[in-house]
């Protein structure tokens, strides 16, 4: 089922970003998207964004990078993001990344974030928020929070799936390139579907496993 991208002209999309430091370079094309489609995009980002240094990058650079894809100053406080819910502010609130942390916290009502902040204030108004997981314990302990927020009202997901079957089989990971039409139908009321679907890394991860399996069994012979 496909969303109408002409939904996210004129609209104002908070785009919640939380510590999943991998995926963070693969936010940045749907971001940019919604941009050119007419939306005016407001990132939101937690602590652990702001301040943390990786491998993947320093955390100034990333956050130059969403502020100059935006235009706009981002917001990494909850006294910055509280007023998102009394002034209406947003017409829909996305979490991309969604730690398996921040999944936990929203889905037992802790707003200690002012990402969860933000969400709560979409939430208030009655508008959708869109979540984009990333999580190596979707299929594990964070399975049960994920089936409490499929079942909550105005929250949708970005269709997602297992990453590496094989290394990680608890592992969810959004599939990325799906998060603007997801945003669409979620302005629809509705859920993009499937909304289960194959991961293009775990095609990646069974077939180096496979490869392996493969030489070593031509050593052994």
């Amino acid at each position: 089922m496909t969303a109408d991208p002409a939904m996210l002209h004129g609209k104002t999309i908070g785009f919640g970003i939380t510590g999943s430091h991998c995926t963070y370079a693969e936010v940045l094309g749907p971001m940019e998207a919604l941009v050119r489609l007419g939306a005016r995009v407001i990132p939101v980002a937690t602590h652990t964004v702001l301040t943390t240094d990786t491998r993947f990058g320093k955390a100034d650079d990333w956050v130059a990078r969403l502020e100059a894809i935006t235009g706009e100053r981002i917001r990494g406080s909850i006294p910055e993001v509280e007023p998102f819910g009394p002034k209406r502010t947003l017409d829909a609130f996305v979490i991309s990344p969604m730690t398996g942390n921040t999944l936990a916290r929203f889905a037992n009502a802790i707003t200690d974030s002012p990402v969860l902040m933000a969400a709560k204030a979409t939430l208030r108004n009655g508008r959708p928020v869109i979540l984009a997981v990333s999580t190596n314990d979707g299929l594990g302990l964070n399975a049960q929070n994920i089936a409490k927020l499929l079942v909550a009202r105005n929250v949708y997901f970005v269709p997602f799936g297992q990453d590496d079957p094989l290394g990680k089989p608890t592992s969810l990971v959004a599939r990325m390139d799906l998060l603007v039409p997801a945003v669409a139908a979620a302005l629809e009321g509705r859920q993009l579907q499937p909304l289960l679907v194959l991961h293009p890394k775990a095609m990646e991860a069974i077939a180096h496993a496979e490869g392996g399996r493969t030489g070593t069994a031509a050593e052994s012979g």
